[in-house]
């Protein structure tokens, strides 16, 4: 997460580069074949409209749904798009056919504004207005600090540890609250039990060991003296790096499964894992694909570097005015409605396990309440509690998709015994910073 301050640093480091085409292509004064000059002007249509929206969420089928009903003149049509969300977008920008509302995490931002991705809707008063309906660190991200609207928040995933309570007890183990207490617990169980392992590390997973780096309080991120310092590589991110290592390297962790998919629950259903390192929006991936496992899930704070309180956030995304929309009027109205609205937002929180950017949506009464399936233990207190343990000042840097991509592709080879963790936080560190050369974006390595 970034505050504001951090926030208009990036708005300084775009200006700082706006002589790239593909960047000033974003501003609001850009050329659009795609827009009609009703959306230019944020007029509203004459007649009724159809709205394509894009995004990953389960369940936002019957939200949209909702939405229709009480709008029969401003119709939704949503397309889940989870199984390649960016490659899909990507490629329906390249076409010339991206929907007039997209699902963009926020660290995607950066990325999809120099390929020209978005629309200004700051040329809409609503649009503006709305600023007051969210949380301010989450508005930042979203709109480029001052220089426009370009999304609003949706979600957040502020993150915590999911532990089955039954096998910390078979095993006489107090839940850690430590890392070091975690890499304890993970050997005493797997003596104990070879099959059983304490979590999985995902190689594919940049973003979720990016949380990681983040709760650690690695600056991946800066910008000073018009330039951008890229600090991927710091002793911060190292010292999780090397961490993880040494629980990979004793095999006390799992390599081979990817978060979210069958291999992964039938992991968990066979009582082989014992933990999840996850972010709020995790919570009802438990409860929907492991029902049998119902009041054996508890949800404690992460563990912490040492002893001072510190959370990091995994995820959390947008919905963003993607270029090419003939109805910003309409995808105005409806996104205020989408991302502010209580019963909208009840719905998401309750079918997608959405943790609302918006601050009514912090407010609903299912976020005070016990949830049958964590035993109704208020779970939701553990992740209010994590976000405002989370670093504000955190800051993704313009290339962060290649960034990740890339370390990804090394992360994949420590797992594989062929380099280190260390090793794929450096490569990480050369290709943010060749990244930015290809582009013209000043950087260098952080000091």
């Amino acid at each position: 997460m970034r505050n504001t301050a951090s926030r208009v640093r990036l708005a300084a480091a775009v200006t700082a580069v706006a002589s790239i085409a593909v960047l000033a292509g974003c501003s609001s004064s850009s050329g659009n074949s795609g827009s009609s000059s009703a959306a230019a002007s944020c007029a509203p249509a004459k007649g009724k409209v159809t709205l394509q929206y894009w995004n990953t969420v389960p369940g936002m089928d019957k939200v949209v749904a909702l939405w229709n009903k009480q709008n029969p003149n401003i119709q939704v049509q949503t397309k889940n798009i989870s199984n390649d969300q960016y490659g899909t977008i990507s490629n329906a920008l390249k076409a010339g056919n991206a929907p007039d509302l997209a699902q963009v995490g926020y660290d995607e931002l950066p990325n999809l504004r120099t390929q020209n991705a978005f629309v200004d809707a700051a040329k809409c008063s609503a649009a503006t207005a709305a600023k007051s309906k969210f949380v301010p660190w989450t508005w930042s991200q979203a709109s480029f600090g001052d220089t426009g609207v370009f999304a609003f928040p949706q979600d957040t995933g502020p993150m915590a540890l999911y532990v089955r309570s039954d096998i910390f007890a078979k095993y006489h183990l107090p839940v850690p609250k430590t890392w070091d207490e975690y890499a304890a617990d993970a050997q005493k169980m797997h003596s104990a039990d070879k099959n059983l392992t304490m979590t999985f590390f995902d190689p594919n997973n940049a973003e979720w060991f990016n949380g990681l780096l983040w709760q650690n309080r690695a600056k991946m991120y800066g910008y000073s003296n018009d330039k951008w310092q890229v600090s991927v590589d710091s002793p911060q991110s190292k010292q999780v790096a090397d961490y993880w290592q040494k629980l990979i390297d004793s095999k006390v962790v799992r390599t081979d499964l990817a978060n979210g998919s069958t291999q992964m629950y039938a992991a968990y259903q066979k009582d082989q894992i014992a933990s999840y390192v996850g972010a709020a929006w995790g919570y009802s991936m438990f409860r929907d694909n492991l029902p049998s496992q119902a009041g054996k899930w508890s949800i404690v704070p992460m563990p912490t570097w040492g002893t001072n309180a510190a959370s990091g956030d995994w995820g959390g995304s947008t919905v963003a005015f993607m270029k090419g929309s003939a109805h910003l009027y309409e995808s105005v109205k409806f996104n205020t409605w989408l991302n502010t609205d209580p019963q909208a937002l009840a719905l998401e929180n309750k079918l997608g396990g959405l943790y609302p950017a918006a601050t009514a949506g912090l407010q609903l009464p299912s976020l005070s309440e016990g949830v049958p399936y964590y035993n109704n233990e208020k779970i939701f207190d553990v992740f209010a509690q994590s976000s405002k343990d989370i670093d504000t000042s955190f800051a993704w840097g313009p290339t962060q998709k290649t960034v990740n991509l890339s370390l990804q592709d090394a992360m994949a080879k420590a797992a594989a015994g062929n380099s280190t963790l260390s090793g794929a936080l450096s490569t990480a560190q050369a290709t943010a910073l060749k990244s930015m050369k290809d582009l013209a974006i000043p950087a260098e390595a952080g000091k």
